[in-house]
């Protein structure tokens, strides 16, 4: 277990993007103070802005991840080195980035992992599958997630968590994993963690109110009209 974090447990990803109702300069800071009061071990968040204002003002660490698209690349997370750099600069301790295999990246992506530590910061790969995980240890990343599981053309592509990743992940890798990606009820979050997950990041079941509320209103939906149909 890394020391920055005193525990496992959960993460919180607060993050909001242009068009969305919390994307506002207190909205993730408020977010990212209330995770912690709920008993968050840490955040993970996105952009300078909110990773600086986070970091300045809560007292677990933070994951800080720039996303960024660049015309003919599908790597957004955190793509180049000047990313890298930004984030360490707003506060982040640890730097979240894609280590998938899309690209062909390696020599790209060890470059920028020797420069994260010759910083003092860590590395969070964000990976969609065991053989980018076990390429991610031997870069040099400091932990392994499955962020990416679904969000890649070859990896499984699943309504719910990828749990046999985490569990493949955890008996493989000597660093720690982290489970991360449509983890939406506290039951996935324990599922994770017995399949060996050292900390779960939760983001838009905790953090993104739009989302949560089309999700019962679609549950509500359905079960209406379920109810319609059978009365007639």
């Amino acid at each position: 277990m890394n020391p920055l974090f005193k525990s496992r447990g959960i993460i919180v990803s607060c993050q909001a993007y242009p068009g969305d109702p919390m994307y506002d300069e207190s909205s993730m800071l408020n977010m990212a103070r209330a995770a912690e009061q709920g008993g968050a071990i840490g955040i993970r968040a996105n952009g300078e802005r909110d990773i600086r204002n986070i970091a300045r003002n809560v007292s677990i660490p933070v994951i800080g991840l720039i996303k960024r698209n660049i015309p003919g690349s599908e790597i957004y997370i955190t793509p180049a080195w000047e990313d890298a750099e930004a984030i360490i600069a707003a506060g982040a301790k640890i730097v979240a980035m894609d280590v998938t295999m899309r690209e062909h990246r390696n020599e790209i992506v060890r470059h920028m992992i020797h420069n994260i530590h010759a910083c003092g910061a860590l590395v969070m790969a964000d990976v969609s599958t065991l053989e980018e995980g076990i390429m991610a240890e031997r870069l040099g990343a400091d932990y392994v997630s499955t962020t990416l599981s679904g969000y890649t053309s070859y990896s499984l592509q699943l309504e719910g968590p990828d749990i046999a990743l985490v569990a493949k992940l955890c008996k493989r890798l000597e660093v720690p994993v982290i489970a991360e990606g449509r983890i939406w009820t506290p039951e996935d979050a324990v599922k994770a963690l017995e399949a060996g997950a050292e900390y779960v990041v939760v983001g838009s079941a905790i953090t993104r109110p739009e989302q949560i509320t089309a999700r019962f209103a679609q549950q509500a939906l359905t079960y209406l009209m379920q109810g319609k149909a059978a009365s007639r």
